[in-house]
């Protein structure tokens, strides 16, 4: 438990099936969590920003839809917008962009996570969950190899088994946890 602490931030990349599986995590976060999360879940560049709302209103801690130089803070979840990448700066603050898409996506979770390695290095928890395509499989193991924690959701427990697929081959992650051993984990976090 100790060795959690050391812990300064969480990303969390996730596709199909992604909005149930942070309908299960993001609530059971106690208020006081002790560190920030920054989401990416591919959605349509045309979404408006119901999904952070709803996840706000079910959860304790803040979700909110990330905004540009917003300063990164414990207890609250960023999500990236539709159709900008988000990325985190070396002054742990949050950048916005329109550049190409990564992995056919925008936002890109591998953007997210090497961006956040390189600013928060082994202090970082990188966590891929479901969904169907390759995106955030090279960011993790970025993470892994900047002596960050990774974890990636069981192919059998997730909706969509590409994403985890795809990470569990790439990065050989620290944990396979189902949802459920997830939030077990990330509850255990908390002080």
């Amino acid at each position: 438990m100790t060795e959690l602490k050391k812990y300064k931030a969480v990303v969390i990349g996730t596709s199909a099936g992604g909005l149930k599986a942070l309908k299960r995590i993001l609530p059971r976060l106690s208020s006081n969590y002790p560190m920030p999360l920054l989401i990416v879940q591919h959605i349509s560049p045309l979404s408006d920003n119901y999904m952070s709302q709803m996840l706000n209103d079910a959860s304790k801690i803040t979700v909110k839809e990330a905004d540009e130089k917003e300063k990164i803070l414990p207890s609250i979840a960023y999500i990236a917008p539709p159709d900008y990448h988000m990325l985190v700066e070396n002054d742990k603050t949050i950048s916005l962009s329109v550049e190409e898409k990564v992995n056919y996506s925008r936002p890109s979770i591998d953007v997210l996570f090497e961006t956040a390695a390189d600013a928060f290095g082994d202090k970082l928890i990188g966590i891929i969950l479901t969904g169907a395509n390759p995106d955030g499989a090279k960011g993790l193991k970025k993470i892994k190899d900047a002596g960050g924690m990774t974890i990636v959701q069981s192919p059998d427990d997730a909706e969509s088994k590409t994403m985890p697929e795809a990470a569990i081959n790439i990065t050989k992650p620290d944990y396979i946890f189902s949802i459920d051993e997830i939030i077990t984990f990330l509850t255990q976090i908390n002080p």
